[in-house]
Order: C-alpha cells, then sequence, then structure tokens
C-alpha cells in the first residue's frame, strides 16, 4: 500500500498529538523525543509531526511512502526518464527508521517531495539523525 507522506513542524509536540489524535481517531504509530508520527488508514496518511520552535504550522516536507525498495527504484527509473532531478540516499538513518528512497527536486514551487520506504525501524536515533539535532523549517529528512 502506497500513502501520501505529510510532514509538519510544529510548536508544541504533545498538543499537536492530542489534536490530532482525536482528527484521525487513532494514536500515534511512533512517538520519539520531538517526532511523532500516525499511520492513518482513512485516508491514507502518514502524518509526520516535527517539534520545531516557531515555525509552528508550516511543512516540513511532502512525501510518498511505497511498499519496498522495489517500488523506489521503478519510481526512481520513471521520473528520472520523465527528466526529474533526483537526489538517492540508501541505508539511511532518518526519523527512527532505517529508509532507502530519494529526492525530487525541481517541483515549480521549490518543494521537495521524498518517496520512501522503511526497511527497518529504530527505537533510538543516532547522533546524525538531522531529525533529532535540529532540524529547521528549510530542512528536511525523515519519515
Amino acid at each position: 500500500m502506497s500513502r501520501l507522506q505529510l510532514a509538519l513542524n510544529v510548536d508544541d509536540l504533545e498538543t499537536s498529538i492530542a489534536f490530532y489524535s482525536t482528527l484521525f481517531g487513532t494514536e500515534p504509530h511512533k512517538v520519539r523525543p520531538g517526532y511523532a508520527n500516525f499511520a492513518v488508514a482513512q485516508p491514507p496518511l502518514k502524518l509526520v509531526l516535527i517539534e520545531n520552535a516557531g515555525h509552528g504550522g508550516s511543512i516540513n516536507h511532502l512525501g510518498v511512502e511505497v511498499e519496498d525498495v522495489d517500488v523506489v527504484d521503478s519510481e526512481l527509473s520513471r521520473l528520472a526518464a520523465a527528466g526529474f532531478a533526483t537526489t538517492e540516499e540508501r541505508d539511511t538513518t532518518c526519523c527512527y527508521a532505517k529508509q532507502d528512497k530519494f529526492w525530487v527536486q525541481g517541483t515549480p514551487d521549490g518543494e521537495r517531495w521524498e518517496i520512501y520506504t522503511i526497511t527497518d525501524d529504530l527505537t533510538a536515533a543516532p547522533a546524525d539523525d538531522t531529525a533529532t539535532s535540529g532540524v529547521g523549517a528549510d530542512q528536511v529528512c525523515c519519515a
């Protein structure tokens, strides 16, 4: 199953978790320091909350979570053939997960889209995980 990912900057993680739990009728799938995500069944959505004081209410990044690495590869090939600029990240660690992904760049309004699959879940983030080491509103990382 593929689903749209919406990553939001939030000022207060706990307040936002309470709000989105009620809005979508589900508890978070994962909660870590400064980070939470929801695997919403209907509508199919991966909602990511990134605590980023002073930038609440803004989009951190957009993405599409796909089933597996084969889909990542086929989408990468399809979009590269269409002339889209992409940046690959294989076996990367971000937002408490190991991922294979790529970023689509050059959109008309400058946002980057992440196409990714999670290959392993992590309970702690490594020191180089930008999602837990001060991601700014203009930076993107995670799933």
